[in-house]
């Protein structure tokens, strides 16, 4: 079972990985096209409104409510699951084609709502107005994608689901190529490659659907149980796996009122904060989420937890470093990917506070999105809602504290002590109801791990150079400077683990033969 586990998620984390390298492609792209102008601001506000809403009726709470069901069905009865995939499919689709026609009519009140704090600048105004018109039918195509992902993902093809996003990094770059020169609104020309996008990415999954039987007939069935029990489930579960949204939202609306730039240089730093959180946690999530169901359905519960222990350690051994790294190489990093053209030296040390202050938070986004599936897998949608009311709160009383003494950063900073506090809730109350049960072995495991971050962070201390050297530097020298650094801390960190007696197969999920200990 670990074995399999570990290839699914090797598999889901190299197409999530081929995935990211090119949305950094992109990123960089649109670093050199729009910098932190206020067209960037405008299409970086624009795009989070669908986006917001993608969460909700894609891959957010709609699949966590979505593949617990799924799973029970097809271990139960095939001919059922089809009917209930085609009666969900018809109604969410019907769902979001309401909510985009909403959405592109009232456009102007949505960004009114949204981005305050453009309301005194026309320009950036209508700007962010047309593009989130333009955009607002991705929601439907991609709602209809993440439950074609769902299907996927539950009856093991999890490569296709994976590597879809590729698709719209691709569009986006040809449209800064093609579309921007020809267009008078680059954020309109961008937006025209976002749904382009939608499209491809949808007709992406028809193959594979074909081929597992389950490409839906989109029927209206309002009496078809399980698609109202997805619904029933979805509603607590909006607000619990959408946490991160709602913080982004409330930072956007509190960024506007910031100096143009604020919102492009936390969408920059947040893009590279999200690189370890997608490449490993939402791979990790994606392949645990449907496994931590199955068991769930059959009466597994120390097998469960077992699960949940296994994928804990996975994420300390891959997070905890990833922290370190965003940190002390924040300069190295934006300077070599986006400092070119519109991405100007002030652009590089706005965007670095606020990294430094995302990265605080990546182990606490990642261990949410391996503890909130097991509330998930249990249909337990309402107890991870409750948790991230609160989250929510902590991130809204911290940023407008933090926001009057360090701005922009101030807002990162925020985000990411609000993810510990959803991460640790989380895990209180799996450990309260004896959900989760810890394997022998944990305060051994991190003072090793620590130690390894140590020997690491020494690395890239007397490696790295100062800031301005970075600057200065050509793109080739910093290319090969921050690959010699990358390398050198991985290579420190992963050879301190070895002589500190940490082992991959330590790591494997073992048969259940009472606790075991990973000494």
């Amino acid at each position: 079972m670990s074995k399999a586990l570990l290839k699914s998620t090797a598999v889901v984390s190299l197409m999530t990985l081929v995935s990211r390298v090119s949305g950094l492609v992109r990123d960089v792209v649109m670093a050199n096209v729009l910098g932190s102008s206020g067209l960037a601001d405008a299409f970086f506000v624009a795009f989070r409104i669908p986006n917001f809403l993608r969460r909700i009726f894609g891959e957010g709470a709609f699949s966590q409510a979505f593949v617990p069901v799924f799973s029970e069905l097809t271990e139960q009865n095939t001919q059922q699951a089809k009917q209930f995939v085609n009666a969900t499919a018809g109604m969410l689709a019907l769902v979001t084609f309401v909510l985009t026609v909403l959405g592109v009519v009232f456009a102007p009140a949505l960004v009114s709502f949204y981005a305050m704090g453009y309301a005194d600048d026309p320009v950036r105004f209508n700007a962010t107005v047309d593009a989130l018109r333009v955009m607002f039918p991705y929601l439907f195509c991609i709602s209809l994608v993440a439950m074609s992902a769902g299907i996927l993902n539950t009856v093991n093809r999890f490569a296709v689901p994976a590597v879809t996003p590729v698709l719209l990094n691709i569009c986006m770059i040809l449209a800064m190529w093609l579309l921007v020169p020809l267009m008078e609104n680059a954020a309109q020309a961008l937006a025209v490659g976002v749904l382009i996008a939608g499209v491809l990415q949808l007709l992406f999954q028809v193959p594979s659907l074909l081929k597992e039987g389950y490409l839906p007939t989109f029927s209206i069935d309002r009496n078809n149980e399980p698609m109202r029990r997805v619904f029933r489930l979805m509603l607590p579960a909006v607000f619990s796996v959408s946490v991160a949204q709602v913080n982004m939202f409330v930072n956007t609306v509190l960024a506007s009122f910031l100096v143009t730039g604020s919102v492009s240089w936390l969408y920059y730093s947040d893009r590279l904060m999200e690189f370890p959180v997608g490449v490993f946690g939402i791979a990790l999530a994606t392949v645990v989420l449907p496994s931590l169901s199955k068991q769930h359905a059959d009466g597994s519960d120390r097998d469960f937890s077992k699960m949940m222990d296994w994928a804990l350690r996975w994420v300390v051994i891959i997070a905890a470093p990833a922290t370190l790294a965003l940190f002390v190489l924040a300069v190295p990093l934006l300077t070599t990917i986006f400092q070119y053209n519109a991405f100007t030296e002030n652009d590089v040390h706005m965007s670095a506070l606020a990294l430094k202050a995302f990265s605080v938070g990546v182990c606490g986004f990642i261990f949410i999105k391996v503890l909130a599936p097991g509330f998930f897998a249990r249909q337990d949608t309402k107890t991870p809602m409750r948790i991230a009311v609160i989250a929510v709160a902590v991130n809204v009383v911290l940023s407008i504290i933090l926001v009057r003494f360090l701005q922009h950063t101030g807002l990162a900073l925020a985000i990411s002590i609000a993810a510990w506090v959803n991460a640790c809730l989380l895990y209180i109350a799996l450990r309260r109801r004896q959900v989760y049960l810890p394997e022998r072995g944990w305060w051994w495991f991190l003072l090793r791990v620590a130690l390894a971050m140590l020997a690491m962070w020494v690395t890239l201390h007397w490696l790295n150079v100062p800031d301005q050297v970075w600057l200065d530097w050509s793109l080739s020298e910093r290319v090969l400077r921050v690959s010699w650094l990358v390398g050198a801390g991985a290579v420190s960190y992963f050879i301190g683990l070895f002589v500190l007696g940490v082992r991959p197969h330590q790591l494997l999920l073992k048969p259940h033969r009472g606790h075991n200990d990973d000494d």
